[in-house]
């Protein structure tokens, strides 16, 4: 279904219009909701206090006493590219903060299923006994976990991002921008983010106890590049708090400092660390540490991104570069077989489905939420794609489209149909679930049923805001540098999109499914290099078409030690033959 291409309408306020920027990125950062220079400083400074945070001075305090009495903390991590941030840099932390006994646990998806669950509670509990459990990126809906280790004599700190619900967890602390009472200005943070601030305030805490001074604390800036990664890959909006961070972290990696794993991760996936950019880190090394998680098992990924040794980290890095690949092959098995499944759907019919349920057997659990992405962006429909599970159960991941929050829907069907699911947690874009077998058909029916009450003012054809055109001494590969740095670009922080007319030098598909085109600049003499992946090959190349209107990125392409601006091309619609 062809994507809607819409020009923002947004002019440079006064003091932006006055601000040491070019009218272009003037006109860029206003598309933004940037009224003011201030929402452009990203030095640390800047960044909100970790004081604002509910329960993070009551977690320090926990940690240090924990520390202090040289007790075990074991932390509880999730098996995404956030969970592995985040347990990654809690583990490094605690460390740097002198604690001498800790370790970490991440569940295996495929066993024990997300989160701190009473399983985990009796698995921790057959090693090493922890004294303190401390979760990362999950938690707050663990109400049985933490309940079986308050029963074993366990204490809790919970760390976590995601919606709270109804009934909070009776944890010893919990750390959340998002629970009830929490006046934390930023409620976006990642799971990383968070662990990264209770890391601040058990600095804070640890220096006031005397165990540090200004001289002797840690550095935590060490920890930005975990913080840059786990938050552009859990694909959180970038407020101006979380620019700031993932702004420390790109300008880490950039300047040669990155942890090893980091850095044998852009190695293996063909970036120039000097270069990096927040999208190297969404599209490059975050599916590869994903990958571990979603395939086998994430300690692989974890222990990439804790290891002090290059030789060590590029042997972790080349296992995920090749887990990866392997998750990809999946996946795209997986899209052959949903796509064939969709194949008689009519978007642009009158009764065209508001949502996609899709279920077979023999899916892979792990790639689910990949697969419901994929749909959900060619349909742009809230889609939950199920695979079998344990005993049973079937289990769904979802993703949805801006207006309808998905976990909100989750959350209505289960107040309707009461049983119906065994479990569900999420946020507006994202969700997890789970059901049994034979309630899918009923489950499939409401959540529709559903999705029709949410999407009444829904537009459900997908929409390109665009930036406008481009003259064409814009065209550059200064103009090109310029926008990619002017970032960071992420969620509800467009990396720059432009739209305009060209006409078709020269079209070809390279790579099997991705057309290479040559266009003539607009009124001018000009030709430039352009790309579109994943066209369809039953339309393109189409040698009668001479004229294009496209919606692109300008991006600089290195090649060989030889920089040259290409489009990367987002929408292309025929104009003329």
């Amino acid at each position: 279904m062809p994507k809607l291409i819409r020009r923002r309408q947004a002019a440079a306020s006064a003091a932006l219009a006055q601000a040491n920027l070019s009218p272009l990125l003037a006109r860029v950062y206003a598309g933004r909701g940037v009224e003011s220079p201030d929402q452009l400083e990203l030095d640390f400074r800047h960044l909100l206090p970790p004081s604002a945070l509910l329960g993070v001075e009551r977690g320090a305090q926990l940690l240090a006493d924990t520390i202090a009495a040289g007790q075990h903390i074991l932390i509880v991590g999730d098996y995404d590219a956030d969970g592995a941030t985040s347990t990654a840099l809690a583990l490094h932390a605690l460390r740097l903060m002198g604690a001498e006994r800790v370790s970490y646990l991440v569940p295996n998806r495929f066993e024990y299923g997300y989160g701190l669950t009473p399983e985990i509670v009796a698995l921790a509990l057959r090693g090493e006994r922890p004294d303190l459990l401390l979760t990362v990126d999950n938690g707050i809906s663990s109400i049985e976990g933490v309940a079986a280790a308050r029963q074993a004599g366990i204490a809790t700190l919970i760390t976590d991002h995601h919606l709270a619900g109804a009934e909070l967890p009776d944890a010893d602390v919990i750390v959340n921008p998002n629970q009830p009472g929490c006046g934390f200005p930023s409620k976006v943070l990642a799971g990383v983010g968070v662990i990264f601030y209770l890391m601040l305030a058990l600095r804070a805490e640890l220096r006031q106890r005397g165990v540090f001074d200004s001289r002797s604390q840690p550095n935590l800036g060490e920890l930005t590049d975990l913080v840059a990664l786990g938050t552009v890959a859990d694909v959180v909006p970038l407020d101006h708090n979380n620019r700031i961070l993932v702004d420390a972290g790109l300008q880490r990696i950039r300047a040669g400092r990155a942890r090893p794993g980091i850095a044998a991760l852009l190695e293996v996936a063909g970036r120039n660390y000097r270069s990096t950019v927040a999208s190297d880190l969404g599209f490059a090394v975050g599916p590869r540490v994903n990958a571990a998680g979603r395939l086998d098992d994430m300690s692989v990924g974890i222990e990439c991104l804790l290891a002090s040794d290059t030789a060590r980290a590029r042997e972790l890095a080349a296992q995920l570069h090749q887990i990866n690949r392997d998750r990809r092959d999946i996946e795209q098995d997986m899209q052959a077989q949903a796509l064939k499944l969709l194949a008689d759907i009519d978007l642009a019919a009158e009764a065209a489905p508001v949502a996609i349920t899709l279920y077979e057997a023999d899916w892979h659990q792990g790639v689910i939420g990949i697969l419901a992405s994929r749909i959900k962006d060619r349909l742009h429909r809230p889609t939950i794609v199920f695979a079998d599970g344990d005993s049973g159960a079937i289990k769904g991941s979802a993703r949805s489209i801006p207006g309808i929050h998905i976990r909100d829907v989750l959350d209505a069907v289960a107040t309707r149909h009461p049983g119906l699911i065994q479990k569900f947690g999420g946020h507006a874009m994202a969700a997890g679930l789970s059901l049994a077998r034979e309630a899918y058909p009923q489950f499939a029916a409401a959540f529709l049923d559903e999705v029709e009450r949410h999407a009444e003012d829904v537009h459900l054809q997908a929409v390109l805001e665009s930036d406008g055109d481009l003259p064409a001494e814009a065209f550059s590969l200064e103009t090109a540098s310029e926008l990619r740095y002017a970032g960071p670009w992420g969620q509800h922080f467009p990396e720059p999109l432009f739209d305009g007319e060209f006409s078709i030098v020269s079209q070809r598909i390279v790579g099997e499914k991705h057309l290479k085109l040559v266009l003539g600049l607009p009124g001018d003499s000009r030709i430039i290099d352009a790309i579109a992946f994943n066209v369809d090959t039953g339309i393109w190349p189409d040698q009668d078409a001479d004229r294009v209107r496209v919606a692109y990125r300008l991006d600089v392409n290195e090649y060989r030690g030889r920089q040259s601006v290409q489009l990367m091309i987002e929408e292309l619609e025929i104009l003329g033959a």
